[in-house]
């Protein structure tokens, strides 16, 4: 097989790879700050929030800086028709990453009056990028159409894109805290899921209306039947995490870790349904990753330097989250 087919798909995969793996990590830091509460007498609660996402918050962009470098590199027609069509809200995203990380280092070392408001730009930040990249989630899947319905869709796509985000960071809370704040992040994480669930469910139900292709992918047979199991578990799992924190707190902090592990599942889940919808397309209907491909010299050039980059980014993390596991403390500088 020619370099020329297979380095395209080693690259689309690998930011596949980077944009789930942001979409984790980086998804729980921002649902931590949607779930901030703004009451004064929270401040404690705050600070334990804060602390749990403390020393994994600013590592965990590395993979939006990786994802949007191999679509820079490696599929340039396709950066440039997706920057042109969502040039708004990719500013706003960033400006909501420069925000986030101006009131993270601020709050730790200004003084007790003014943390709150530092606390309520990292809360802002947090909800400007979840909302951006959620409506840009819906142009995408629209076909970065703008008449009213994909507008509107759009809108819708970035609520629920905020909600599972607080859905796998409130279950980060719930695994990574305790008392008081454990119990309201259960409640908080419930009812985050059936968002959450909601969003997923009109994903599901409009992806196949607007494209022909994806609706023949899911609805012809025999893949009905090796694809049904997806949303099937995906099902099982909203269920499961509403009766277990239903029934919340569990003696000894039983499975606390469960509602985490679901949403990262349910995450992978509909990665799976979104890559298997639109693959080869970068663009849908538009553009091929072959198509949008840069020239083998290039890909070739960059592959070699990606297989030593990656997997060190990979152990860093996992070293990382492996130092400070545990419940969170309260985070002070000196």
């Amino acid at each position: 097989m020619e370099a020329s087919h297979w380095l395209p798909v080693v690259f689309i995969c690998l930011m596949g790879l980077a944009l789930f793996i942001y979409a984790i990590l980086d998804g729980y830091d921002l649902g931590v700050g949607i779930l901030l509460p703004l009451k004064e007498d929270k401040q404690q609660q705050r600070d334990i929030m804060i602390a749990s996402i403390g020393p994994f918050w600013d590592a965990n962009e590395t993979w939006l800086v990786l994802a949007v470098g191999i679509l820079l590199i490696a599929f340039p027609d396709a950066y440039n028709f997706i920057l042109a069509e969502l040039y708004i809200p990719a500013t706003l995203m960033l400006l909501g990453i420069i925000l986030r990380g101006v009131a993270f280092d601020f709050r730790t070392k200004a003084t007790t009056g003014h943390r709150p408001l530092w606390d309520r730009s990292f809360k802002f930040g947090s909800l400007l990028m979840a909302l951006s990249q959620g409506y840009m989630l819906g142009q995408y899947v629209m076909g970065f159409q703008h008449d009213t319905g994909s507008v509107i869709f759009s809108i819708i796509s970035a609520l629920c894109v905020t909600a599972a985000y607080a859905f796998v960071g409130g279950g980060w809370l719930v695994m990574k805290t305790q008392g008081e704040l454990q119990i309201t992040a259960a409640r908080l994480t419930r009812i985050a899921a059936w968002l959450t669930a909601l969003g997923i469910f009109l994903v599901s139900a409009v992806n196949p209306l607007v494209s022909e292709n994806v609706s023949d992918r899911w609805f012809t047979f025999p893949q009905f039947f090796v694809l049904f199991p997806i949303p099937l578990l995906c099902a099982g799992l909203f269920i499961y995490v509403d009766r277990y924190l239903a029934h919340f707190p569990h003696a000894n902090d039983f499975a606390c870790w469960s509602p985490f592990s679901s949403a990262v599942t349910i995450f992978f889940l509909s990665f799976q349904g979104l890559a298997y919808s639109f693959y080869p397309y970068v663009i849908p209907g538009k553009l091929d990753i072959w198509q949008a491909a840069s020239s083998e010299e290039s890909l070739m050039f960059i592959f070699y330097g990606v297989i030593v980059v990656v997997p060190f980014i990979l152990l860093y993390t996992a070293f990382s989250y492996r130092v400070f596991w545990g419940k969170a403390r309260k985070l002070e500088y000196y």
